[in-house]
């Protein structure tokens, strides 16, 4: 009985805070896109619609980069490459594939989430954080050391 109490006054304290949680995230989802967009020009496309989607969830890719390997190289930050239920697999998303992606950019999908307890603190240094990584990763794909 006390988990059926304590499950109604959590649904109770999220409804009355959803309208603006929602605009919250919404926002805090958007700022990260931005941010994005911003630190590298024209590397950045959505991988969803541009206005249905989820109000919490950023799902791009980051050209020159494969996501998995973008993601492990910035450990401290949760995120995923993929779908909720793709997990644990390095091959392109069979959802993102079925959009029509080709399979280097399938490849380069991340889904950044956010939730209840992220900050624009937190958005705004994840961006720089995965911004930077990104760039020095490409520098990296770049050297292709002479043989001879």
């Amino acid at each position: 009985m006390a988990y059926a109490v304590g499950l109604g006054a959590a649904a109770e304290l999220a409804r009355t805070n959803l309208d603006t949680e929602q605009l919250r995230l919404t926002g805090l989802r958007d700022r990260l896109h931005q941010a994005l967009d911003g630190a590298l020009p024209g590397q950045v496309a959505l991988n969803r619609h541009p206005t249905r989607r989820l109000l919490n969830t950023l799902n791009i890719s980051i050209s020159g980069v494969v996501g998995h390997d973008l993601l492990a190289a910035v450990a401290d930050l949760a995120a995923s490459t993929g779908s909720a239920c793709h997990g644990g697999t390095n091959e392109p998303s069979p959802v993102l594939t079925a959009m029509g992606l080709d399979r280097r950019r399938a490849l380069a999908a991340m889904r950044l989430s956010l939730g209840r307890w992220t900050t624009v603190a937190d958005v705004d240094r994840f961006a720089q954080i995965l911004a930077v990584t990104a760039r020095r990763l490409r520098r990296s794909l770049e050297y292709v050391p002479a043989t001879g």
